[in-house]
């Protein structure tokens, strides 16, 4: 891949964050600091849907003309019941989802990853532009959940 840095932050922090989440409690990742907020359960909900909605990107754009693939991000969690879960589940879901993408994301040729998708607001972006942004867009909200 052209940006090996972000691959390699990516699998860092498949093989980090797990057990730094598992150290909160389900009180402490269940804790809504408003009604209309996130909890962290939710921000990891929102994590792993973000995880889905890219992973049709990286795949469809190589073989599809211009796919359009949105995410409405508030309606996902929501119907997703992710406060409802187990937090070890979603965990769990959470590692295997993104270690799955790292080994897709290695195996994408490299003139692929230059293949475009259209996003919200009809934004036109690479794979690889695509990837660098969901690893990114991944560390920040880490970042709320784990605070570091």
């Amino acid at each position: 891949m052209k940006n090996s840095l972000q691959l390699e932050r990516l699998i860092y922090l498949c093989d980090t964050i797990p057990s730094l989440l598992t150290e909160l409690s389900e009180t402490e990742l269940s804790y809504k600091p408003l009604p209309d907020k996130w909890s962290k359960k939710e921000i990891l909900g929102h994590l792993i849907d973000s995880a889905t909605c890219n992973h049709q990107r990286f795949v469809r754009a190589q073989f599809e003309t211009l796919p359009t693939i949105v995410y409405d991000q508030n309606n996902w969690n929501a119907f997703s019941h992710y406060q409802l879960m187990d937090c070890k589940q979603l965990i769990l879901f959470w590692s295997t989802y993104n270690r799955h993408l790292v080994e897709l994301i290695h195996f994408i040729d490299l003139e692929n990853l230059e293949k475009r998708c259209l996003t919200g607001g009809g934004e036109q972006h690479t794979i690889a532009w695509l990837f660098n942004d969901y690893v990114t867009h991944l560390e920040y909200h880490l970042r709320q959940i784990l605070k570091y």
